[in-house]
């Protein structure tokens, strides 16, 4: 059997990002098609891979110009020719499931959600580009052939029960679930790191967008004056920054071990956002910590409410700040052995396992 995996590009780490490795891991002879890539990333997390990139990749600053070529992506991704491969695995957030094969290869799309923007975030697109209308034609179209290019896959996997629904609705197709790979990171404490460590802090890590919803938790931290950490960056940082009280430190981002000694040594996770699935909760519990978390998408999965964390169910300051007072009056009643335990269902060594065998 000869294997190929496809990702749309290739240019930071993410939750996406996290699962190409594991999944390179897997099949490290599998090369690895993508629309472009950056340099850097791919040296620094896939230097032994065989990376093919599209046309795209000739383009100048491409990794930063990228959105003023989304028109040119769906003609990118169906002219890979991968008539050598028996089986093509994509990791697919927008583009990848479009691929044109040949009868006998099967395409396997391992499924983050259906694009957002051009289905369930449609409105939110809608209104923003309202006075736009070539960027609503571009849309339509977009949509148009998206709907078209997933009825070219052989096999969906979602990535939770929240994305397996979006698949049934939007492209009315059927798929299994093979939730992500969370590794365990490593590090302990270290007592010198510069931060607020006399005190509990709380921690978000999360890339800094609008609609993560960052604001509402430094809304509610400045309200209850806790010490907050984010980790993490993005076109919203500056935004945030002068949103936060005091007791909020922005730390960008860090590397894995930085991370680890952060969720070690935080109180709880905070996430205020609704995620697909959700990797750094998971990542937060593997070190016994608990989450306070939206009651949306892949949090209603991997969250146990009262013994590995609190649930609030408006994205609005007033229910974040209750919940976190709801997990403090119960803090004692959480085991971090069970929450460990819990963490090690969404394991790397489980999804191996469910991938190897879903290749066969």
């Amino acid at each position: 059997m000869k294997l190929a995996l496809v990702h749309d590009w290739l240019k930071n780490i993410s939750g996406a990002e996290r699962v190409l490795i594991e999944l390179h891991e897997i099949f490290p002879q599998a090369p690895i098609y993508t629309l472009f890539y950056d340099e850097p990333f791919v040296r620094q997390w896939l230097p032994s891979a065989d990376i093919r990139a599209s046309f795209l990749q000739k383009i100048p600053f491409i990794t930063k110009l990228y959105p003023l070529f989304g028109w040119l992506m769906p003609t990118a991704i169906e002219s890979f020719d991968l008539s050598e491969f028996d089986k093509v695995l994509s990791s697919s957030v927008s583009f990848s499931k479009g691929l044109v094969l040949k009868p006998s290869t099967k395409h396997i799309c391992y499924c983050y959600s259906p694009s957002r923007s051009l289905w369930d975030r449609h409105a939110d697109y809608v209104r923003d580009n309202a006075l736009s209308w070539p960027a609503l034609t571009y849309q339509h179209l977009l949509r148009l052939w998206d709907r078209a290019a997933a009825d070219r896959v052989d096999q969906y996997v979602a990535i939770s029960k929240a994305v397996q629904s979006r698949i049934k609705k939007y492209y009315r197709r059927d798929s299994i679930i093979i939730y992500p790979p969370v590794k365990k990171l490593g590090g302990t404490l270290n007592p010198k790191l510069e931060l607020v460590m006399e005190t509990n802090f709380y921690l978000i890590v999360s890339r800094l967008y609008k609609y993560k919803n960052i604001d509402i938790a430094i809304e509610a931290f400045n309200k209850l004056e806790y010490p907050l950490v984010i980790i993490g960056d993005g076109p919203d940082k500056e935004r945030l920054k002068r949103l936060a009280g005091k007791n909020i430190i922005f730390l960008g981002e860090q590397d894995d071990s930085m991370l680890a000694e952060y969720y070690h040594a935080c109180r709880a996770f905070i996430m205020p956002q609704e995620e697909d699935f959700g990797l750094t909760p998971i990542e937060a519990m593997s070190f016994g910590k608990p989450v306070v978390a939206l009651r949306k998408g892949g949090a209603l999965e991997t969250i146990i409410e009262n013994k590995t964390g609190e649930f609030f169910d408006d994205p609005i300051p007033e229910a974040l700040a209750d919940a976190v007072r709801r997990l403090n009056e119960n803090y004692t009643n959480y085991n971090p052995e069970f929450i460990k335990s819990h963490a090690s269902h969404f394991s790397a060594d489980k999804f191996k396992e469910a991938i190897v065998q879903l290749i066969g």
